[in-house]
C-alpha cells in the first residue's frame, strides 16, 4: 500500500532540516481544506489556520519580544524571542475556539477536532512533499500575541513550521532508520466485566 507506506514516513522535522523553499500557496490551501476533513460534532469547526509571511516576521518579533518582556525577561531575552519568529521558512498559527455553550458537544470533544484537523494538516504537506513540525511554547499562550491572531474566545493551540526537507532522503523510511517499537497495548479488544454464561470478564 504505497499511500500508508508514505504516511508511515511522516516524521517531526527539525527547524534546521526545513529550507526554502516554502510551501506555495495553493499546497498550503490544500492542507488546511483536507484538515477540515477531522471528525467535528456538529459541524463547529473549532480550528482555522493562520499564515505568516516572510514581509510579516519582524512585526510577529516584536510582538514575541514584548511578550518576552511581559514575563519579565532582559534585552538578550526578548532578542531571543524576537528570533525565533523567523524560524522555518513557511509559519502557521493554529488557532482554536472551544465553546463550553454546546452540551452535546463538550470542549475535550472539540479538542480532539482540533487535533486531528492538525494531523490532517502535516500529513497533507508531507504527502506533497513538505517537511513541518508542530512548536508550542510561551507565546503561543501569550495575551499579547494572542489579541494579534485571535477573534474573541479563540486562543493559539500551537505553531506549525513547514518547509523544503533539506535531505530529501530523509523523509523516506530506510533500513538504518528501524520504526518504533508498538506499544504492547496500543490495540487490544475489550471484554466486558460480565458475559452471558456467567464467565468474568475485563479490561482488555
Amino acid at each position: 500500500m504505497p499511500l500508508l507506506a508514505q504516511l508511515a514516513a511522516r516524521r517531526s522535522a527539525e527547524p534546521r532540516e526545513l529550507t526554502a523553499p516554502p510551501p506555495p500557496p495553493e499546497v498550503l490551501q490544500a492542507a488546511a481544506e483536507l484538515a477540515m476533513r477531522a471528525p467535528d460534532h456538529q459541524a463547529l469547526r473549532p480550528v482555522r489556520f493562520v499564515h505568516v509571511g516572510q514581509q510579516e516576521r519582524a512585526a510577529l518579533g516584536e510582538l514575541f519580544a514584548r511578550a518576552a518582556q511581559v514575563r519579565g525577561r532582559d534585552a538578550v531575552g526578548m532578542q531571543m524571542a524576537r528570533e525565533r519568529a523567523f524560524v522555518g521558512p513557511a509559519l502557521l498559527a493554529v488557532v482554536a475556539r472551544i465553546r463550553d455553550d454546546v452540551a452535546d458537544v463538550p470542549p475535550h470533544e472539540q479538542w480532539l477536532t482540533v487535533g486531528a484537523a492538525l494531523m490532517n494538516l502535516l500529513n497533507a504537506l508531507h504527502l506533497q512533499g513538505f517537511g513541518a513540525k508542530v512548536l508550542g511554547g510561551s507565546a503561543a499562550r501569550s495575551e499579547v500575541v494572542r489579541r494579534a491572531f485571535c477573534h474573541e474566545g479563540e486562543q493559539i493551540a500551537c505553531w506549525v513550521i513547514a518547509g523544503t526537507l533539506a535531505d530529501a532522503q530523509a523523509a523516506a523510511p530506510t533500513a538504518t532508520r528501524p520504526p518504533a517499537p508498538i506499544p504492547r497495548d496500543l490495540l487490544g479488544d475489550w471484554t466486558p466485566d460480565w458475559a452471558p454464561d456467567g464467565a468474568p470478564g475485563g479490561m482488555p
